[in-house]
């Protein structure tokens, strides 16, 4: 018998923070929206519910798995992070011990029959291989549906390798853009510069790209949230945040994430005057493609949602599901 242990108090952050990101690196699972760093910025900053997080360990006390749980005023339980400002969840169990670690975590939840709403599951994910057959022995129904897509970006070994993979005609465009931006400045925000005036510049980009996000960052929790993340993960060596200035003045900007061996594309903002006929978003985004085979990672993340101009620029789609269980 494995030990399985719940934990409803906020200190099980401060209990398992030498040992959550060894488990994630040993996982099917290492995605950085389930690092202990965003996991504990979340819940401090949201906290939507009962905390509701299962670890269990290995007859020697090695950590093996943990469940990262709420339960919300409803009484059902959710991944924490669940699920607008978050993109992949997931359960994290180590990648030798799967299947022990979802029977262990099912059988107790059939005697506490919880009901289960876990959004943002990728579609590799070890937690669609096994967890429903585990919960459906112990009397659980189970329904798995396709919930979202996040186009990906596999990265070549060069630039010019990239746009050859693009259509003839999307090649043509975005050399055409990038060379009408002419010698537009980018950068990525490094160590010499003002980390809460470069922030403060992308919120202002973020706000004037669409009313949405204008209404978005008006929650203060949102703001709140982006703002600890962006200096945590500064302080990690995870932070990629970027503007493009045309004419002195900020016109695009992206917050991404480098982890993993992959650039991750969170958020973006533009300012529509500044750049108008230029496309500064497309340049910057190519500039951040360029810049990421430079570096050698494998992979550029666009994340969810199936805007077209994901597609335009190379994004072939991943898909993430919702698994339920009552």
């Amino acid at each position: 018998m494995l030990e399985l242990k719940v934990y409803e108090s906020v200190s099980v952050f401060d209990e398992l923070e030498s040992e959550w990101n060894k488990l994630l690196a040993e996982s099917e699972s290492n995605r950085i929206f389930l690092t202990w760093e965003w996991q504990s910025t979340w819940w401090d900053v949201y906290q939507p519910g009962q905390l509701f997080i299962i670890t269990v360990r290995s007859h020697e006390g090695v950590l093996i798995g943990i469940a990262p749980w709420f339960i919300d005023s409803q009484g059902i339980v959710k991944i924490i992070g669940c699920e607008d400002v978050t993109d992949y969840l997931d359960l994290i169990a180590h990648r030798d011990c799967s299947p022990p670690v979802y029977e262990t975590i099912a059988r107790y939840l059939k005697d506490h029959r919880h009901e289960l709403n876990l959004c943002n599951i990728p579609e590799n994910s070890p937690t669609l291989e096994y967890f429903p057959e585990f919960l459906n022995h112990h009397g659980f129904d189970v329904e798995v549906e396709q919930q979202e897509v996040c186009p990906v970006i596999e990265l070549p070994d060069s630039f010019e390798e990239y746009l050859a993979s693009l259509d003839k005609k999307q090649r043509h465009e975005v050399r055409r853009k990038i060379r009408r931006a002419g010698d537009a400045e980018w950068y990525i925000v490094g160590p010499e510069h003002d980390l809460d005036r470069e922030t403060e510049i992308f919120l202002r980009l973020m706000r004037s790209a669409a009313r949405e996000k204008a209404e978005f960052l008006e929650d203060e929790q949102n703001l709140e949230f982006f703002r600890r993340i962006i200096r945590l993960f500064k302080e990690r060596g995870w932070l990629q945040l970027s503007i493009l200035n045309i004419s002195d003045e900020p016109a695009a900007a992206y917050l991404n994430f480098d982890y993993d061996n992959e650039i991750l594309v969170y958020n973006s903002g533009l300012d529509l005057d500044a750049g108008r006929g230029l496309s500064p978003g497309i340049v910057l985004l190519a500039r951040l493609i360029e810049d990421a085979i430079k570096r050698g990672r494998e992979r550029f993340d666009l994340l969810r949602g199936n805007e077209e101009y994901k597609y335009r620029m190379g994004g072939k789609d991943t898909e993430i599901f919702n698994l339920r269980a009552h």
